[in-house]
């Protein structure tokens, strides 16, 4: 206790004087360095350092006390610890060529994602809607892509990780939304088409930030993926759904509202491994009717996420 009310009294000495003429070398360094060096000569922390000023050798005091000590501005936050290169690495490990190239390759089918959602909005602009429903379909095949290459060549990142959150709200999140106002245009009120779509485009922003931040579960999706609802806007678009404009208004609204929902939905993982001959039904109702069995396929989906709900509930 003697030691630490001494050294109290040491850190609460205040410098109250300084004469005008003097001018210490620390005045011409750079800005972080001078207040560093005025913080302690205010609290009188440079007097701990120096032993010719009377303080007892028998405290033991060092540089890493002092400094634990020392006011720190919350206007100067600390300065982050860089790599030899000055930068922090966008890929983790081993930087062989091999493994940037992989890198890079991953990182193309990204950017690949990104420039056809930018390209499906341009032709939006000029009513080339149905061709911009498929460059929606081709921003999916490439996310998918991205992130089965990542796995595969072993060069899965946080930093590719980010670009993919990225290009999917490009591509997913205001892409999509737009070519869906595009085709709407006509058919069902301006303002009820622009709210329908911005939903979309807020869920959107809204289910990839929760994505990022939330656990991962291996079986199942908290609310439907971003990349499927797109698909699903794609599909429609480009096949042609024949439903009357509310109804498509409502059907956008509602999806968008599954985006951020919290009703487990299956990933296609475990959707691929259900018995063949439930993939017969999808199969030949495609090749009697295919706009018919996509509204079944989509409606059975956005209703398994509250059934599988239900079911978790009555077990737990």
């Amino acid at each position: 206790m003697r030691r630490s009310s001494t050294f109290a009294r040491q850190v609460l000495l205040v410098r109250v004087g300084r004469r005008d003429g003097d001018l210490h070398p620390t005045d011409l360094a750079p800005t972080e360095h001078r207040y560093a060096d005025r913080q302690r000569r205010r609290y009188g922390l440079d007097r701990l350092s120096r032993p010719t000023l009377g303080v007892d050798p028998t405290l033991g005091l060092d540089r890493a006390d002092i400094d634990a000590v020392m006011p720190v501005s919350p206007a100067m936050p600390p300065m982050a610890q860089a790599d030899e290169a000055g930068s922090i690495p966008l890929l983790p490990g081993e930087r062989s060529i091999a493994r940037r190239m992989k890198f890079a390759l991953v990182n193309a089918c990204t950017l690949a994602s990104l420039m056809l959602g930018m390209l499906a909005i341009f032709l939006a602009m000029q009513g080339e809607v149905r061709i911009a429903a498929l460059c929606l379909i081709a921003c999916v095949g490439f996310d998918g892509l991205d992130g089965a290459l990542a796995r595969r060549l072993g060069v899965a990142s946080p930093f590719g990780a980010q670009m993919d959150s990225l290009a999917d709200m490009c591509s997913f999140g205001l892409a999509a939304p737009v070519v869906v106002y595009a085709s709407l245009a006509g058919s069902v009120s301006t303002a009820a088409a622009a709210v329908a779509c911005a939903l979309v485009a807020a869920c959107a922003a809204i289910r990839l930030a929760r994505f990022n931040v939330s656990p991962k579960d291996g079986r199942f999706f908290c609310g439907v993926p971003t990349t499927m609802a797109a698909a699903v806007l794609a599909v429609t678009v480009a096949i042609g759904l024949p439903v009357p404009g509310a109804v498509l208004v409502a059907g956008v609204a509602l999806l968008a509202f599954a985006m951020v929902s919290s009703f487990p939905y299956a990933k296609l993982a475990r959707l691929v491994k259900l018995p063949p001959w439930l993939w017969l039904a999808p199969v030949i109702g495609a090749l009697v009717d295919i706009r018919l069995t996509f509204a079944l396929i989509v409606v059975g989906y956005l209703v398994s996420g509250p059934v599988l709900w239900l079911r978790q509930r009555r077990t737990a």
